[in-house]
């Protein structure tokens, strides 16, 4: 089982059925109640979003994995197609008010600016979706899947409803135990890791440098103060390669001379979707 944020129909939802179209995939009510479900070994999986490429990062996922003994053992890219809908009558005249998730309508300030509706946050898409269809009422609207609409009944009123096309989200896929894959010629990985690094005149830039001397490129850095400290920084980072690579196992040895509390997430295929760049072994 697979487990996922949210109600059913959420973006989340999608992604489970399309990377695993037979495993059975379970909505919660948060974040953190999906992950401790995996972290406890309730469920087997869960599809978690990490970023997305027009609002940026999912910052509460940031501040849950350190706290919990999860790995990464996959990633996926969905592509996000927001869809605008309302209950059967409606029309865009008619609507006074749109709801969404804030990272949903974010990636549609300006359709609905447009519009001149007012914009809600609720806690996911699907959920929406759903308090729209229940309150059937001809000036609220929701922006969700195709997905949603389907299952609640409404009507799409428009479609690619987004700001920027190519809005595209970025799962990881989390379980309990670690997974490594074996080293393979041609197979392109990202490795991700937790750091913190020490407290010395420019910590960050010499436990960086390993990965610059031996040939590895970052795609990702995410800086974040820990919980109960304002004097330390806390790194997760993406980087391209396997952390059994000769080059990779050199440059965590670097790292560990200048950083503290070094802890693999995991090591995984890359996405196809990350085609544009090159880095096999």
């Amino acid at each position: 089982m697979i487990v996922y944020q949210g109600h059913e129909g959420a973006y989340s939802h999608l992604a489970c059925k399309h990377v695993f179209p037979d495993k059975k995939a379970r909505a919660c009510v948060s974040f953190r109640a999906a992950m401790e479900k995996v972290e406890q070994g309730r469920c087997g999986l869960a599809m978690i979003p990490l970023e997305n490429s027009t609002a940026g990062r999912v910052e509460e996922i940031y501040r849950l994995i350190p706290q919990m003994s999860l790995h990464i053992i996959d990633e996926h890219f969905e592509p996000v197609n927001h869809c605008l809908m309302a209950p059967p009558g409606a029309s865009l005249k008619s609507l006074k008010t749109v709801y969404s998730h804030p990272q949903a309508l974010a990636q549609c300030a300006e359709k609905i600016q447009a519009l001149g509706v007012t914009a809600v946050a609720t806690l996911d898409t699907a959920g929406a979706a759903m308090a729209v269809a229940e309150n059937n009422d001809l000036s609220e609207a929701a922006i969700a899947s195709s997905l949603a609409a389907e299952l609640y009944d409404l009507e799409i009123m428009e479609e690619f409803f987004q700001d920027m096309k190519g809005n595209t989200t970025r799962f990881i896929i989390l379980s309990h135990e670690q997974r490594l894959p074996p080293l393979q010629p041609g197979i392109n990985y990202i490795t991700s890791l937790l750091f913190k690094v020490r407290n010395i005149p420019a910590a960050l830039y010499k436990a960086l440098g390993g990965f610059a001397t031996n040939q590895i490129n970052l795609v990702k850095l995410e800086s974040y103060m820990p919980p109960g400290s304002l004097n330390a920084s806390q790194f997760h980072a993406d980087i391209e390669g396997h952390v059994n690579a000769k080059n990779m196992q050199l440059a965590l040895e670097e790292l560990g001379f200048f950083a503290e509390e070094v802890r693999l997430l995991g090591t995984y295929a890359a996405h196809a979707a990350r085609a544009g760049r090159i880095f096999k072994v």
